[in-house]
């Protein structure tokens, strides 16, 4: 038996699963179990389980066939818990270090506890908060072993299953459940503390309890916050069955309404339609369960209860209304000015929002106003094919206007027609950013479509690199992330990634990177022209070398001569130097000019032309290698300053471990290994291959030449598109 069951519930939380159970598994104290249900999650959160489950012993993976909500899931749980104490922990959120520990030491001091609370801080997406509101009431606890009904005082406690170790056959004996529905907590948490004959605090921080700005429950106005009331009916059901708690009626009555009127006050619960309804049962459960005796408390939440007596919704509102006014205070009234220009373009702006949406209009935009490419240029083609109806428009930047491929309907930027485009488009298609200024529309779709899987740490993962942070608005980030109807992604690694670091109400589409299809409708001929236009000589393998920007560097610098390395290659050998976009205008790329074995192509329009071109790839920490892995190609990774990397700007999973899935071929940090390697062969060998292989089964499930008709059918068409054809059956573009 282990001293510990901690019962993790799953349901739709990828993003942050991995946190919550290494948090747990990565305790100093070890006596445990874990059991993680999966409460028939429709996303990876199962899978996840079972990879733990797979590596440690302690983890066992339950696996509900329908979805029964948090409660039930729960119970679901305390049916294989062995250990001497069960605990809940939400699986977004996550222990503190040695919290375990500190709870056995507590037990072990005291012989043992019904029921051992701890503290919890929030945590928000800009930071941690405070202590919560009851850390004092802990403090004040001490080492004291209580009962509520000598110390009622302490039923203030955070009513939350996550922050209590309750001793298991105390739980079981009394025949605890949690009920299906929201507030499921409440009824459980209050009648335990009731009935527990040892209760005692530790003064610590065992939670982090994770502000989700999208997503959670309680968080989601509408009629399910109604659940409260069948909750409480239920403990007092319970409390009606046991005599001997006849003295916790009036304690339980006040903790209810004072719940009540909590989630009645907060708009992003219970909807202005939904209020009034609200209060009326909130005070019908005032007048059912009024206790005998009951004094309302002073102040504001006495006054809501003295409005609740009368049934008076209007007295509740009036007090409301008073008390938001004296916290308020005297507004301060700004002045907004503007130059005459930004008010002419407002106007007309305002005028075409005003006009009806044009269904087939859609927005397309790459790498905030770049020419046609990537992922968005993909979508664009095959709408062309598929959904011919739908007219598509590119918004360029000015400079660029010139430059766009003849045959592709453009706007630029501040132009008359671009604010009758903005504001008339059903549909938006980009991998970055619209302009300020745009104010999204009902029934407008936004789909971010990315353009890269995450090596590197971003959205809000950026805030704790200083480097990776700089001239970053976040505040602003979240605004454009709640534009976001579709976010495509090419792999569950980036699907979890998307949803934490950018969280939102989006919608997450397993379709694979549009711009990747190329790598499997391209035949030998395509290949051989691009070659050709890149003027590779027949019979010469072509290295790509693609690096990632530095964002601690003010200029790039690369770390190897690439003419040198070219040479030291030799004649049968030629050497593509792709610097990243914003380091495309490096003087240290025209010291390539006049070298046979160099070409540099980093001002190339299309990335792809130029992997499809390549024998191998060379590469850092660049999202390229997991587009080219889909080629099936040698991968090459040349780190020589990953450990600052990791530090400055933070990476999501160790590139150079070495491990199957996680490094996808030979790794050197010098110019000289980087040269043995080719020389040696190794770049092309068994065991490269081998890593090769497990590394794009983890990163290229759904790549596989269809990519763009999903998005397209999901978002033009509302229809689902093809299956991914399983890795095995794919037929990549052939090797030169």
């Amino acid at each position: 038996m282990p001293r510990f069951s901690i019962v993790v519930p799953v349901f739709k939380v990828q993003g942050y699963l991995h946190a919550c159970l290494d948090s747990v598994l990565g305790q100093s104290f070890r006596d445990i179990e874990v059991i993680a249900v999966d409460d028939c999650s429709p996303d990876a959160c199962g899978a996840i389980i079972d990879e733990y489950a797979a590596r440690d012993a302690r983890v066992k993976a339950v696996h509900l066939p329908e979805n029964v909500g948090l409660g039930r899931a729960r119970n679901a749980g305390l049916e294989h818990a062995r250990g001497d104490y069960v605990l809940f922990l939400d699986s977004d959120d996550s222990y503190t270090p040695g919290l375990l520990q500190a709870l056995a030491e507590r037990l072990d001091a005291v012989g043992g506890l019904d029921i051992l609370v701890f503290d919890h801080v929030r945590t928000h997406w800009y930071g941690k908060g405070p202590r919560s509101q009851t850390a004092d009431l802990v403090a004040r606890a001490g080492t004291d072993v209580f009962r509520v009904q000598d110390r009622p005082e302490f039923i203030e406690l955070f009513l939350v299953a996550w922050n209590k170790a309750f001793r298991r056959e105390f739980f079981l004996r009394e025949g605890f459940q949690y009920a299906p529905g929201l507030y499921e907590d409440a009824p459980v948490s209050h009648l335990a503390m009731v009935t527990a004959d040892r209760i005692g605090c530790l003064d610590r921080v065992g939670v982090e309890y994770r502000q989700r700005r999208h997503g959670a429950i309680t968080k989601t106005p509408g009629r399910k916050h109604f659940d409260i009331f069948g909750q409480y009916e239920g403990l007092f059901a319970a409390l009606a069955e046991r005599p001997g708690l006849a003295w916790a009626q009036s304690l339980l009555f006040g903790r209810a309404l004072d719940h009540m009127l909590f989630v009645l006050k907060r708009p992003d619960r219970v909807q202005v339609a939904d209020r009034k309804d609200f209060f009326a049962l909130t005070a019908d459960f005032y007048a059912k369960h009024l206790p005998a005796g009951f004094t309302p408390p002073g102040g504001a939440v006495g006054a809501a209860m003295r409005a609740l007596a009368k049934r008076s919704f209007g007295t509740y509102r009036a007090t409301e209304l008073a008390v938001r006014a004296r916290r308020k205070g005297p507004k301060k009234v700004r002045r907004i000015t503007a130059k005459a220009g930004e008010r002419a373009a407002e106007r007309l702006y305002g005028v075409h929002r005003r006009r009806p949406l044009d269904p087939n209009l859609a927005v397309y935009s790459s790498y905030g106003g770049g020419l046609p490419s990537c992922n968005p240029l993909a979508v664009f083609e095959k709408a062309r094919e598929l959904a011919p109806e739908v007219r598509g428009v590119w918004l360029v930047r000015a400079e660029l206007a010139r430059e766009v491929p003849e045959g592709i309907d453009y706007v630029v930027h501040g132009s008359r027609r671009y604010w009758e485009v903005m504001a008339r488009a059903t549909y938006f298609v980009s991998n970055g950013d619209f302009p300020d200024g745009i104010v999204k529309r009902p029934r407008q779709v936004y789909a971010q479509t990315h353009h890269g899987t995450p090596l590197k740490r971003m959205g809000l993962d950026r805030k704790s690199y200083p480097a990776a942070a700089r001239n970053m608005d976040f505040d602003r980030l979240l605004e454009r992330v709640d534009q976001w109807d579709l976010s495509v992604s090419a792999n569950p690694h980036s699907t979890a990634q998307w949803e934490r670091v950018y969280p939102g109400t989006f919608e997450s589409l397993a379709t694979g990177y549009p711009r990747n299809d190329r790598f499997y409708t391209s035949g030998a001929e395509e290949v051989a022209a691009a070659r050709a236009r890149l003027g590779i000589a027949p019979g010469r393998t072509a290295v790509l070398y693609a690096p990632t920007h530095r964002d601690y560097r003010k200029e790039w610098t690369p770390p190897f001569a690439p003419a040198r390395l070219a040479e030291s290659l030799g004649e049968d050998f030629v050497l593509l130097v792709r610097a990243h976009p914003l380091d495309s205008r490096s003087p240290r790329l025209g010291e390539l000019a006049g070298h046979d074995g160099v070409i540099d192509v980093s001002r190339h329009p299309s990335v792809e032309e130029l992997c499809l071109a390549a024998d191998v790839l060379v590469s850092d920490y660049s999202s390229v290698i997991f587009d080219y892995a889909n080629l099936d190609r040698p991968l090459v990774i040349h780190a020589d300053d990953w450990e600052t990397y990791n530090q400055v700007r933070g990476v999501t999973f160790d590139l150079l471990s070495g491990l199957p899935g996680d490094t996808p071929g030979p790794v050197t940090a010098t110019e000289d290994e980087l040269t043995e390697v080719f020389r040696s062969g190794r770049w092309r060998d068994a065991e490269s291959a081998a890593l090769r292989a497990a590394f794009r089964e983890r990163f290229c499930p759904y790549d596989d030449g269809h990519a763009a008709e999903r998005v397209v059918r999901r978002l033009f068409l509302s229809e689902e598109g093809p299956a991914p054809v399983p890795l095995a059956r794919r037929t990549p573009a052939p090797r030169p």
